[in-house]
């Protein structure tokens, strides 16, 4: 019970940042536009955090500037792709490469110095007596607290709000939702925005709680595998939350192997998430080859108002 129970508390610790990038890149692809920029934008986020941490020791500070950088980096990307009607593809793979570029430039004066403490816990200790689940749930930092909240109101605001249905109707139809008075670009604009500061905020959590200390490239290909789960999960904030801590769950199932001695070379067992998530992708694909994707049916198309096709 003491394993399982360590497992879990990793397993969510190490989902956390990937569940929220993802829920920013479901706000951003259900209204059309497609997002590969989230590696960038998690590492953004990330170095930002360690930035404002060290230099001026508040929490909510840094969250602010997080949320402005990746505000500014999702109102480019925003530009590009809704106003310029540029490829979506490659917009996004520009927004990886530029930010892992800048992060790297950024970060060095601060690689390597630690940040433990940054996020303070949530102490429920009337949670405790609960068998197995008080043991986990009792003691979590406000960002997972933060992520369990946000995907309600996630899937409340997108099955449950007027705002959700024009949302939908922009994604899948925007000429549809044009002629019906819904302001597609300005829906698309938010989305973006708000999805690239949650995505920076996935970052952030990253480095403030699950890894407190700076290193180029920390992400590790978590931004990737948003993108991945995001497909994973259908779009939807329920089952996001189900894969990033399935992710999670392989993450610390791989640490733990080496703390009890394996002779399996790290470097192996730091696959296992990678390798599963492909795997599982590309069973759900075979297995719904013939079904809807449950994709968007205009994610990734430019929308020029009254072009004829």
């Amino acid at each position: 019970m003491e394993m399982l129970t360590q497992i879990l508390i990793s397993a969510i610790s190490s989902g956390t940042p990937l569940l929220i990038a993802v829920l920013g890149g479901i706000l951003i692809e259900r209204s059309g536009i497609t997002q590969l920029g989230a590696e960038g934008l998690m590492l953004m986020g990330a170095v930002i955090s360690c930035l404002m941490f060290i230099h001026t020791g508040s929490l909510a500070l840094t969250l602010l500037c997080v949320l402005a950088v990746s505000g500014v980096l999702g109102l480019l990307h925003g530009f590009l792709c809704v106003t310029l009607h540029a490829n979506q593809v490659v917009c996004g793979l520009a927004m990886t490469i530029f930010g892992a570029g800048l992060s790297a430039y950024l970060g060095k004066p601060v690689s390597g110095k630690p940040l433990a403490g940054a996020v303070p816990k949530l102490d429920l200790p009337w949670l405790e007596p609960v068998p197995l689940l008080g043991n986990i749930f009792a003691h979590l930092d406000l960002f997972t607290w933060f992520s369990f909240m946000l995907v309600i109101a996630m899937h409340l605001f997108i099955h449950r709000t007027s705002w959700g249905l024009h949302l939908r109707a922009v994604g899948d139809n925007p000429a549809t939702a044009d002629v019906m008075g819904i302001p597609v670009i300005a829906i698309r604009y938010a989305c973006i925005v708000i999805g690239s500061m949650l995505i920076g905020i996935g970052g952030a959590d990253l480095l403030l709680v699950y890894t407190p200390t700076w290193n180029e490239g920390m992400t590790s290909g978590r931004g990737w595998i948003a993108v991945a789960l995001i497909i994973f999960a259908r779009w939807n904030p329920i089952r996001a939350l189900l894969c990033a801590y399935f992710f999670g769950v392989l993450d610390s199932l791989g640490f733990r192997v080496q703390l009890i001695g394996s002779h399996i070379p790290s470097y192996f067992l730091k696959m296992i998430p990678y390798v599963v998530t492909i795997l599982v992708l590309m069973f759900l694909g075979w297995r719904n080859r013939n079904k809807p994707s449950g994709a968007p049916e205009a994610l990734g198309i430019p929308y020029i108002r009254e072009q004829r096709f």
